[in-house]
């Protein structure tokens, strides 16, 4: 199962655009409101999640979590996330974070050695990452991209490590995304 972190504040587009795109690509993504059950985004946009933190079982293949503010702060002061990340390391899965929400992970060492990227102003927030140029990074099993501009690909690249480049690709060309927005390596 893949899990997208819903917390009051968060960034719309940085939600909503991988989790169609993950959908379309037939991953079984849940949202997970950490704030409650109906969401408001950074915009005024309010979304009815899938599941509570406590209903979120079974083995986690994937934590998303989408970046905004005060989402991305929201998200940093829950105790669920911190559980909810422990068990996708402990799953074996991966863990992803577009915007501000990498510093989610690197508050916690995550990123420590590893290749890691966000909206500018918050690389000092990412402990021990070494900071890349490019739009959407991943290093291992962790996955960052830099804002809302890079959703696209965000949601591209996870769907080509979750089900394979091959269905990126279909996914990509079916729902008209131009040629420009390339799947990442």
């Amino acid at each position: 199962m893949i899990l997208l972190l819903l917390a009051d504040g968060f960034e719309e587009t940085e939600a909503l655009v991988p989790l169609d795109l993950l959908r379309r690509g037939k991953c079984d993504v849940k949202t997970v409101g950490i704030t409650g059950k109906t969401v408001v985004g950074a915009h005024g946009i309010a979304v009815t999640a899938d599941l509570s933190p406590k209903e979120a079982t079974g083995k986690i293949d994937a934590l998303i979590l989408p970046g905004g503010m005060p989402g991305t702060t929201n998200l940093d002061a829950s105790r669920e996330v911190d559980r909810l990340i422990e068990k996708t390391q402990s799953d074996g899965g991966r863990l992803a974070a577009i915007c501000a929400a990498p510093l989610v992970l690197g508050r916690r060492g995550l990123l420590a050695g590893k290749r890691a990227v966000c909206f500018p102003g918050f690389e000092n927030e990412l402990k021990g990452a070494v900071a890349s140029k490019k739009r959407v990074e991943t290093d291992g099993k962790v996955t960052t991209a830099v804002g809302m501009g890079a959703a696209y690909e965000f949601g591209l690249a996870l769907l080509a490590l979750l089900k394979g480049k091959e269905t990126a690709e279909r996914v990509r060309v079916s729902s008209l995304i131009p040629d420009a927005i390339a799947i990442p390596d």
